[in-house]
């Protein structure tokens, strides 16, 4: 047995993605302290991932994926026989159907500890694009769940997927933010200059659609800043708004420029399964939001407390100019939301629930 009991196969190169660094990388020192040793396997390298999401021809990338493919069979079927517990997270490879959690699982009999935080069993690929969807292989989803030894799910939605696969042991665990040692700062909520934001990624910014007229219309009646934070630039049709570029360096620095934040939803069975991670983001720095009332949303806002739900765009903006206009208000529900993120979606909050994964 190897001294490394732990072998963690991920989808991504460090700090690339965010399920992966606030489910997975951000806990890790969690192991270290509970002196539980491990091994981090992701599927693509740094210069891999630049290829196919920043710049390369179609041939690079599809080297780029074959090597990735063989360094990752020769993890699995040369090295994981020497592990106690493989942790994946959402899939140990995103092409394919499930022959390495199968081999995992069937041929080496692995206690396998599956974690995800989407509803990645739902096809996310337009209807016209029907042969992505096939070497996708959503339908895998299912098999991993009732292969694995343990399952660590992101809300009461996933959990209810994983239990229709006859799994035994499914914890839910929310993603978390370090709240004492990243996100432990307040946001001081002032009069004036106002910023509305919103933190994500490229796939999600198509939210925003709904919500720029909203946007727009208030902008006529209050002065206010709209900001964009994600690793892709929109075109927005708004009097005032500017871009900032994601990055992790100062990912807190640029989330404090917010006064309020946002998180509009639509209202399916994929966003069902999202585990509102920028509403934590928000109220762990002390910023209020305004939401859709779709999944975990409904719960991590406590209407009125920590910030409101809006069911229409008449809901949106009226709480948006609530929060705009009166800046006690924004301090007393940031503290609010600040207090629950602590309590409930703090590494120190789920430490617990994670390190009995591996038991």
């Amino acid at each position: 047995m190897s001294t490394n009991q732990v072998l963690l196969l991920l989808p991504y190169p460090l700090h690339r993605a965010p399920s992966q660094r606030f489910r997975v990388e951000n806990l890790l020192y969690l192991l270290d302290d509970a002196d539980i040793s491990y091994t981090l396997a992701p599927f693509m390298s740094e210069d891999v991932w630049k290829v196919l999401y920043k710049q390369g021809s179609i041939l690079r990338k599809a080297l780029g994926i074959i090597k990735s493919y063989l360094i990752r069979c020769n993890t699995v079927f040369f090295k994981a026989h020497r592990y106690s517990f493989i942790f994946i997270h959402r899939e140990a490879a995103p092409l394919g159907p499930p022959i390495f959690e199968w081999y995992l699982k069937k041929i080496l009999g692995k206690k396998i500890i599956y974690d995800f935080d989407d509803a990645i069993w739902i096809p996310n690929t337009s209807a016209n694009n029907k042969i992505a969807g096939f070497v996708k292989a959503f339908w895998k989803v299912s098999y991993i769940c009732k292969w694995s030894y343990k399952i660590s799910a992101g809300n009461d939605y996933l959990c209810a997927f994983a239990q229709q696969s006859r799994a035994t042991q499914i914890v839910k665990i929310p993603t978390v933010v370090d709240a004492e040692k990243r996100y432990n700062q307040l946001k001081k909520h002032q009069q004036g200059n106002i910023v509305v934001g919103w933190t994500g990624s490229h796939s999600t910014l198509k939210y925003l659609d709904e919500l720029i007229p909203v946007i727009e219309a208030l902008q006529e009646e209050l002065d206010f800043t709209f900001l964009v934070i994600a690793d892709k630039e929109p075109s927005l049709a708004l009097k005032k708004w500017r871009f900032c570029p994601w990055n992790e360096r100062t990912e807190i620095e640029d989330l404090l420029k917010i006064d309020v934040g946002v998180m509009p939803l639509s209202n399916d069975n994929w966003s069902e399964g999202k585990c509102g991670f920028k509403l934590i983001q928000y109220l762990s720095l002390g910023i209020p939001a305004v939401a859709s009332p779709v999944g975990v949303n409904k719960i991590i806002i406590d209407e009125g407390i920590n910030g409101f739900i809006a069911q229409d765009s008449n809901d949106w903006k009226n709480a948006l100019r609530k929060l705009i206009v009166d800046f006690a208000l924004r301090s007393s529900m940031g503290a609010s939301g600040r207090a629950k993120m602590v309590a409930e979606y703090s590494i120190r909050s789920q430490k617990d629930a994670f390190l009995n994964l591996f038991t």
